[in-house]
């Protein structure tokens, strides 16, 4: 069988089984198992299966996974979240579209300290859209910055996505943590900015309004204390990366260490927070893994079948400049993003992708900062972003899907805004990447 043949085969299957809604991990396995007794050949491809399933996962380097999504977990489950809304919301209480600009703030700082985009969205939904909705902000205004502000969780670490991508691609993962970090921060600015602008230009879209309570104390002190360990817990993460003093494993573990020692400060810390923080990490970080043995499998299926070389070679042997190949495989992405989820994208491309742009000498770290961002795009746009859905069944009744699609649009500009910088620029996440 020729390498278009199994190309064609494998890929068409993939996506049957992807239409029939069945899980994602589910399809890898059903194809996997086809695939390596007909390429491997009879019982031995098997059990060779088997092997390179259990060796995709024993792996040092996906240790931070669950300990990134604990950190969120915790952060939320405690309380600690609202106690930094509440801090955030105190400072800012003359800034146009005051609760817009405290979801962004809180979400970035969130960001910081939690692994989940998931989470993060859900709880700045649940807890600020509503009394947003109530104050009379207009919709758009309302549910947009909580949307964007949950796809920046994929740049700034702790990130598990980014752990996940280094994994697959074979990309130094704390490059990717390290250079995030900058893109993140100046996409949340130019979030910040558009909507101040716009509730400057336009009060209506989110009217002033006086809570009636009390300040207590000096709201800048009260921030002091409740922000700057979340942020010193960050440092602990990155910098022990960037100084070398610790690997990424090394790094999430004593990020989640601090996090769990700061809420028992705090106080926020019961059995059965700790007890929820722990269900939710082994969930979401078990159906991550699952994902991992099925593509693992299934990247292999494509190199020993000579569809990948093959794909490769005539992709290189195009008159296409590299400038022009690189923004395809960008538009491919972007184009997968309207219709799949993230981790599929990933297993997808990454086994063509990743060959080409080593042949090409393309930086590594430099381009996977732009397929995060295309996979944040991917999480806002209809009809299956993910984060569209997460808000949706958050939000109070009357909010339609429709809304929410319209709220996400500004921000996916602006994030393809970010993108061409960086794609202009690649200083913007090469010059802070520690050799």
């Amino acid at each position: 069988m020729s390498w278009i043949s199994v190309l064609a085969l494998m890929f068409t299957s993939k996506v049957g089984l992807l239409l029939c809604a069945l899980p994602v991990a589910f399809v890898f396995f059903i194809i996997n198992i086809f695939g390596s007794y007909l390429i491997f050949g009879g019982v031995p491809g098997l059990e060779q299966m088997v092997r390179n399933e259990q060796l995709s996962v024993a792996q040092f380097s996906l240790v931070p996974i669950p300990f990134f999504v604990l950190m969120g977990e915790v952060l939320f489950h405690t309380g600690l979240a609202m106690k930094s809304i509440d801090a955030v919301d105190a400072v800012i209480r003359r800034v146009p579209g005051r609760l817009a600009v405290v979801a962004l703030v809180a979400g970035t700082v969130f960001s910081a300290i939690s692994g989940s985009t998931i989470a993060t969205t859900a709880m700045l939904g649940s807890l600020l859209l509503p009394q947003m909705l109530q104050r009379n902000y207009e919709p758009k205004t309302a549910m947009g910055p909580i949307l964007a502000i949950g796809g920046v969780d994929i740049l700034i670490p702790p990130s598990g996505l980014a752990v996940l991508l280094g994994s697959l691609a074979g990309i130094s993962i704390s490059g990717l943590l390290v250079g995030g970090i900058v893109p993140g921060l100046i996409l949340s600015a130019l979030f910040i900015g558009y909507v101040l602008i716009r509730c400057w230009l336009n009060p209506t879209l989110a009217p002033s309004y006086d809570d009636g309570k009390p300040q207590e104390g000096n709201p800048w002190v009260r921030l002091a204390i409740t922000i700057l360990p979340l942020i010193g817990v960050f440092a602990i993460v990155v910098i022990s990366m960037t100084g070398g003093w610790a690997t990424p494993t090394e790094s999430s573990a004593l990020g989640a260490v601090a996090t769990v020692v700061l809420a028992a400060c705090y106080g926020c810390l019961t059995r059965q927070s700790l007890w929820k923080s722990l269900l939710g990490t082994v969930s979401i970080s078990g159906s991550l893994l699952f994902i991992i043995v099925g593509a693992t499998t299934f990247a292999q299926l494509l190199s020993f079948s000579g569809a990948t070389a093959g794909l490769v070679a005539v992709i290189e042997s195009s008159q296409f400049s590299q400038t022009t190949i690189l923004i395809g495989m960008l538009g491919i992405l972007l184009i997968l993003g309207f219709f799949i989820d993230q981790t599929s994208i990933m297993m997808i491309t990454l086994p063509f992708y990743m060959p080409l742009l080593r042949n090409m000498g393309v930086d590594l770290i430099w381009f996977g900062i732009l397929y995060l961002l295309c996979m944040q795009i991917g999480l806002l746009t209809p009809p299956f972003g993910l984060l569209l859905f997460v808000l949706k069944g958050v939000a109070p009744p009357g909010i339609s899907i429709g809304m929410i699609y319209r709220a996400a649009l500004p921000y996916v500009w602006l994030t393809m805004l970010m993108m061409a910088l960086i794609f202009v620029i690649p200083a913007m996440v090469t010059a802070f990447v520690p050799n």
